[in-house]
């Protein structure tokens, strides 16, 4: 295994990193020497298991600084802020900040349950969108990006097609690609490189929440020409790919990692 940011002070923020895809891309990317900060929200009972899987990561001889704080609220973010300078100390810089925050409301737009409101929208944009732009500023005024740093966060088909129950997801989706896309043409004169992964079918937790993920799931296996679903371990993959020096000019991407999930 090549350790390329070892001692290389670099740390990635993961912002929803106690499972899934987020939870996967601190695994993959403590292997190759990044240290790692984790902000999560997560209950109590909970904590035990998640605990359990950051000193597994921990063991990849790396270190790993976790807060159960909500991301999204601004209070919580500026003492967050405080709290991760803190822990970075003087030498240590954020190469890659990763949004993997997955809240939002799933309702329908019609029937007899509750439906759709103004609010619903507003606080799943807040959450899977809007927030990228509010840490990444916040960190960025912190100066606590490294000189060549990486904003990924993760979207899904979604954003262009119309599911049932999804629309405030997809409507935050779309803003997550808008917002990717401005951040990249305006921070890159501070080498900041901003990029949307496209993740194909996941069957994680916040995927198994999407009324009718079965039909999604099998759509997803009778058109991927792999006949497989995406694993968090493939979305993960390509963080890491992101984050090398290599990856320096690849930036506003909205990047399909589905195995060619999209293409039928």
């Amino acid at each position: 295994m090549v350790t390329e940011f070892k001692d290389s002070n670099y740390w990635a923020l993961i912002l929803g990193g106690s499972s899934g895809l987020g939870l996967a891309t601190a695994r993959k990317l403590a292997k190759h020497g990044m240290n790692i900060i984790i902000i999560h929200r997560d209950r109590k009972s909970e904590l035990s298991d998640i605990e359990e899987a950051f000193e597994d990561i921990r063991n990849s001889d790396v270190r790993l600084e976790s807060f159960n704080v909500d991301a999204i609220q601004k209070e919580k973010r500026e003492s967050l802020i405080e709290e991760i300078k803190k822990v970075l100390g003087e030498h240590g810089k954020i190469r890659t900040l990763v949004h993997s925050i997955a809240k939002g409301n799933l309702k329908p737009m019609n029937g007899e349950d509750p439906v759709l409101e103004n609010i619903d929208f507003q606080l799943t944009l807040d959450a899977m969108a809007l927030s990228l732009y509010d840490w990444t500023q916040a960190v960025f005024k912190a100066q606590l990006f490294a000189k060549d740093a990486r904003v990924i966060s993760f979207t899904s088909e979604g954003s262009q097609k119309a599911w049932p129950n999804y629309g405030a997801v997809s409507v935050a989706k779309a803003a997550l690609e808008s917002i990717t896309r401005s951040m990249a043409l305006e921070f890159a004169p501070f080498g900041i490189r901003a990029n949307c992964i496209q993740a194909g079918v996941t069957v994680t937790r916040s995927f198994q929440m999407i009324p009718g993920s079965d039909t999604l799931r099998e759509h997803a296996l009778k058109h991927n020409p792999f006949k497989r679903l995406t694993i968090p371990k493939d979305i993960a993959n390509v963080v890491y790919l992101l984050s090398k020096d290599e990856a320096s000019w690849i930036t506003g991407t909205i990047i399909p990692v589905n195995g060619g999930e999209h293409l039928k």
